[in-house]
């Protein structure tokens, strides 16, 4: 059976920068979505989420912009400005679990307010072309307020939607709730991606097992941690390249370079890094001394240092 890869947006990761570095040197993933665009009531949009998706940043990428919002008129605004860039789709975010968001009504915290999630989809229906996806957990609370949902989803030409398979509450910790996943399958007319714990190509085909009827995967944290992965997929692959530690290095002083260049201060710099590393430190032996090293470079010629004994030390 054939499948579609894709990039699930991870807020401060998967930006242009990050997506044209790891289609260049890995590949494997089929389309990338971006960050979502937050509005906060009001109806501008912010140099960074313009740089984000202008076409000249993604030359080379199939990209779907996202938004988060529990209003008609922002998801609306959104919408216009997409289509201007020329857009065809836009991503509805309400799987977002962190709780300054969700206590705001939005991502995950929407999922238990049916009769606010119809009223926006009326509304872009009714008063927009764009074509509507949406990204969504299986509820805050519970796992059952999606169910209560997906009739209402099932009103409207829906392209997609995307389930991670968890609830707002647990954010990424615990298991994902392959049962509740399977429900959602049950209940709605609409063709679901799978979302959640993708992390190897053994676990990929564990879950392709357990949901024949699904084609399309989304690959959040793992894309991150493992780079290598969607390509691994994609070929079938349990083994690494044999210069896995130098595509690995070309990444990191990709992305390095370019954050050098986009951020202000060597601070910003070093917590932008700091916060990849959480994630990279896992494709290595040592992961908890990787990070140490990371974290106790205060400056950047002590964080080049830090990163050149890293790789240095593993290549042994």
């Amino acid at each position: 059976m054939s499948f579609t890869l894709l990039s699930s947006p991870l807020q401060g990761f998967t930006d242009f920068r990050f997506r044209n570095a790891q289609n260049k040197i890995f590949g494997g993933i089929d389309t990338f979505y971006s960050p979502y665009i937050r509005l906060n009531g009001k109806l501008e949009i912010k140099p960074s989420y313009e740089r984000d998706l202008l076409p000249e940043n993604n030359m080379d990428l199939e990209v779907i912009p996202q938004v988060i919002t529990n209003d008609a008129d922002e998801f609306l605004f959104v919408a216009k400005y997409v289509r201007e860039l020329g857009y065809k789709e836009l991503n509805w975010n309400l799987g977002c679990p962190y709780p300054m968001v969700t206590k705001s009504g939005m991502g995950s915290g929407l999922i238990s307010n049916p009769e606010k999630i119809n009223h926006i989809l009326e509304r872009t229906h009714s008063e927009s072309d764009i074509i509507v996806s949406m990204k969504m957990r299986l509820g805050y609370e519970n796992s059952e307020e999606i169910l209560d949902v997906l009739p209402i989803l099932d009103r409207y030409p829906i392209k997609n939607i995307a389930i991670h398979a968890r609830i707002g509450k647990q954010l990424y910790k615990g298991g994902v709730n392959l049962d509740a996943f399977q429900l959602c399958i049950d209940n709605t007319i609409h063709k679901l991606y799978y979302n959640g714990d993708i992390t190897s190509v053994k676990k990929f085909h564990e879950m392709q097992e357990r949901f024949p009827s699904i084609d399309h995967w989304m690959i959040g944290r793992g894309l991150i941690s493992d780079p290598f992965l969607p390509s691994m997929i994609k070929s079938n692959s349990f083994e690494y390249p044999k210069n896995k530690m130098e595509l690995f290095r070309e990444f990191h002083d990709t992305l390095y370079a370019i954050y050098s260049e986009s951020l202000s201060g060597q601070i910003h710099i070093l917590l932008k890094m700091y916060h990849l590393w959480e994630y990279f430190s896992v494709t290595f032996s040592n992961p908890h001394k990787v990070l140490k090293q990371i974290k106790k470079a205060q400056s950047i010629r002590n964080y080049e240092a830090a990163v050149a004994a890293i790789f240095k030390n593993e290549k042994i």
